[in-house]
């Protein structure tokens, strides 16, 4: 069992923060409060910003803020509880509790809001609802035109609902509830079959909600699709190793260190990151997951699988993300 930090085993600059309170937000779905021992002003952050939560084995999970960027004072995050997750959200259900400390990581941006558009969309399945709340908030205080559609299996089941209901009154939020039917649910299709220039999308969720949206706007320009996932590619997706028996495991490829000229063979069931490790190589980390770019090197030579979600298409053109990318040819030639 996964168990939260309070003293050992994170970085130094992480913060120390009580958890002043704890809310029940829907089925599965709490609210995690953070504040200062002494009240004092927290760093600030931006709407669909994310905080580390660190926990003891070393293990680090992301958590998006979903209270107003403009509160100093607090952080708030929600969380699902996920029962075939990788047991961190069960860890949090279960251990965190009002006044205990933990240790939790400056705020960071992978997933910006773009001020200044004529119009927003925002699309929000289960709890991905959490860093789009985050920018409701700051669109209201610029006062810009937006529409947030909120989708969840029922209404037990969406977060917030209180504090977004007066903003569905305003039509500036729109819940739909299918039931754990999607088809009974919003046509994303439809509602983003239409563009005009200048709007910009948003979406975060589960994957198969994500997969919707992203189908649904392949027409629209790519600066003006903004998303961010919760759940990261596998290093080694099921059926991915040959079936050729014991020897499956070996295969792989190699990396080369261009600062030395060693050659590393990573076989299947490794990443990148693991080999280097083990070589005396460290390489910063967080998510695993290819969710949130910490890990990233250089890359001089060879043909990358990219498999994060986060750098852009011309990022990847010199980076790979050292947690979930691999080769597609024999060697990779790492800027180490």
């Amino acid at each position: 069992m996964y168990q939260l930090s309070h003293t050992g085993k994170y970085p130094k600059t992480a913060l120390n923060l009580r958890v002043r309170q704890i809310t029940y937000q829907g089925i599965g779905i709490n609210a995690y409060e953070f504040v200062r021992e002494d009240g004092s002003e927290l760093p600030e952050f931006t709407a669909g910003a994310h905080v580390d939560l660190y926990f003891r084995d070393g293990r680090v999970r992301q958590y998006s803020l979903c209270n107003d960027p403009d509160e100093r004072q607090r952080y708030l995050i929600a969380v699902l509880r996920e029962d075939n997750g990788r047991g961190g959200s069960i860890a949090i259900h279960e251990r965190v509790h009002t006044q205990r400390l933990v240790a939790v990581g400056y705020p960071r941006n992978n997933f910006p809001l773009a001020e200044g558009a004529p119009h927003q969309i925002l699309l929000a399945g289960g709890i991905g609802i959490t860093p789009l709340k985050a920018m409701v908030h700051r669109l209201e205080r610029l006062g810009a035109d937006y529409t947030l559609h909120y989708c969840a299996k029922s209404s037990a089941h969406a977060a917030f609902q209180e504090e977004l209901a007066p903003l569905a009154a305003k039509g500036r939020v729109v819940m739909h509830f299918d039931g754990g039917n999607p088809a009974k649910g919003l046509d994303i299709a439809a509602l983003l079959r239409r563009y005009e220039p200048g709007w910009q999308l948003y979406y975060c969720g589960p994957p198969g909600f994500m997969e919707a949206c992203a189908r649904a706007c392949t027409h629209w320009p790519a600066d003006a699709v903004h998303f961010e996932y919760f759940v990261g590619a596998q290093a080694l997706p099921a059926g991915e190793v040959p079936d050729i028996g014991s020897d499956a495991l070996t295969l792989g490829f190699q990396i080369k260190i261009a600062s030395t000229g060693a050659v590393l063979t990573v076989p299947n069931d490794k990443s990148i990151a693991e080999v280097l490790g083990e070589q005396g190589i460290e390489v910063p980390m967080s998510c695993e997951s290819g969710l949130c770019g910490t890990c990233k090197v250089r890359y001089l030579a060879g043909d990358v699988e990219h498999r994060d979600y986060v750098l852009s298409p011309e990022a990847r053109t010199q980076f790979l993300t050292t947690c979930v990318s691999r080769s597609k040819g024999a060697t990779l030639v790492l800027d180490l």
